[in-house]
């Protein structure tokens, strides 16, 4: 497959204002903070997850660069106040607030492609109570969606153990979800997607050749892969699997003169199908063809064909579902404030106790422990302070936003090597396909103690 790889370091804007993809109730929230005059008061919100989806040994963060760009645009326009008026969401003081309203706190977190574990404190934002809780929805609603994904796919493309891995789940979720899917696939590892506007937007390397309807269209499959052979060049790969595979294997690679780039094959017993096309490949001189492998593929058909003679493999329907796990369970809790809107005033912590839903106060920082090899041993997060670490343990938070400007923007090419060197530091039961508990035990130090 012919695969177009544009590099936009930031690429072009989303959307008007981001503003308005949050709940009807942190407005509510914010407007009576403020008739209550608590809206100032200096607060700590930190986003992370009780718990690893069930099953899972890690998670992958993803979508910070998304979650930036939401930030850079959350403005309230004329449009959106005008929307806001009209439906009576909120009184006329608090428009008048959101017109003029700038982030202009501070945010830290894991930077993307990173690995993260239960109580991980993927983003801690700190400003405002009124300009932190305005975040909470659209943060929430980019790192569940962009994590889960990132998350199928590390277990993916570990499973294919450098096979190469192509995102083709578009036409199998929301349209927009597709794109941000395509994104945070290739963070984990994937090499291309077949979204043309993940390339046009994020600069995901993209590629595809063509569909069953293809060979359809022509009278016969000889002339379908003499038309795709004359446009995209022998070195395509043409889908085999039309009429009868070992019928179209020989055309393809007659009318390709021995040069054919690659086949597909999108059904049946994928691992029989692929050890007789090897077979057939060889016996007819092609030995460079590869074989590319579909059909509704997860990490355990991946694992499953680790022996059978497959260089690569499309993915669709389970990487943009998440592979049964859709989201994260990512929450965005208040967890310090200061007891009035004096700047001077101090933090002190603050918990939710409800039952299943406990979270711990104080404002969090973390690092992973590493052992003297160098492999992962524990997330240990410090709250009030930053945990003690020795030379080769690595502090986990990095300024993302400092002072209301954006400071954490980096080419997703680094997300993608940031997570091919985290992965590497996990103990090798942390890539077994088998149900089990974290790969690393989370750890929490408290100041006061």
């Amino acid at each position: 497959m012919t695969i177009t790889s544009p590099d936009p370091s930031w690429g072009p804007s989303q959307t008007p204002t981001t503003a308005l993809l949050t709940d009807h109730y942190e407005l509510t929230m914010l407007q009576a903070a403020l008739q209550a005059g608590t809206a100032d008061r200096h607060s700590v919100f930190e986003l992370f997850g009780r718990r690893l989806p069930e099953g899972r040994r890690y998670g992958v963060v993803a979508g910070v660069g998304r979650a930036l760009r939401a930030l850079e645009s959350f403005r309230f326009d004329d449009e959106a106040l005008a929307f806001l008026g009209s439906r009576q969401v909120v009184d006329r003081p608090t428009l008048d607030w959101l017109a003029d309203f700038r982030f202009k706190g501070n945010i830290w977190g894991y930077p993307e492609g990173e690995i993260y574990f239960p109580g991980s404190p993927l983003m801690v934002v700190e400003g405002s109570f009124a300009e932190a809780v305005l975040l909470e929805t659209v943060l929430l609603s980019i790192y569940n969606h962009d994590s889960a994904i990132a998350s199928a796919a590390s277990r993916m493309t570990a499973m294919a153990d450098g096979r190469p891995c192509i995102e083709m789940g578009s036409r199998r979720t929301q349209e927009l979800a597709a794109v941000a899917a395509a994104r945070a696939a290739y963070v984990a590892g994937f090499d291309a997607t077949s979204n043309l506007e993940a390339g046009r937007r994020f600069g995901v390397p993209t590629t595809g050749t063509a569909a069953h309807s293809f060979t359809l269209l022509f009278d016969s499959e000889r002339q379908a892969f003499q038309a795709q052979i004359d446009s995209l060049g022998t070195g395509t790969t043409l889908l085999v699997d039309t009429y009868d595979v070992a019928e179209a294997v020989r055309t393809g690679v007659e009318l390709a003169g021995g040069e054919l780039g690659a086949i597909r094959l999108d059904s049946g017993d994928l691992a029989e199908a692929a050890r007789r096309v090897r077979r057939q490949l060889d016996d007819l001189g092609a030995t460079e063809t590869k074989i590319i492998v579909t059909s509704d593929l997860d990490e355990w058909n991946i694992a499953a064909l680790s022996g059978a003679p497959v260089d690569g493999y499309g993915v669709g329907t389970a990487l943009v579902t998440g592979s049964g796990h859709p989201t994260c369970g990512f929450v965005y809790k208040l967890v310090a404030r200061a007891e009035s809107a004096d700047p001077s005033a101090p933090l002190f912590p603050v918990a939710k106790k409800s039952t299943n839903k406990l979270s711990i106060g104080g404002r969090k920082y973390a690092l992973r422990r590493l052992d003297a090899q160098g492999i992962a041993e524990a997330e240990v997060i410090g709250i009030g302070e930053p945990p003690n670490g020795d030379d080769n343990d690595r502090p986990l938070l990095v300024p993302l936003v400092t002072a209301g400007e954006i400071v954490g923007a980096e080419p997703l090419s680094v997300a993608r090597d940031r997570h091919r060197a985290t992965r590497a530091e996990l103990p090798l039961d942390a890539l077994k396909m088998s149900r089990g508990v974290p790969a690393i035990p989370t750890t929490y130090i408290d100041s006061d103690h």
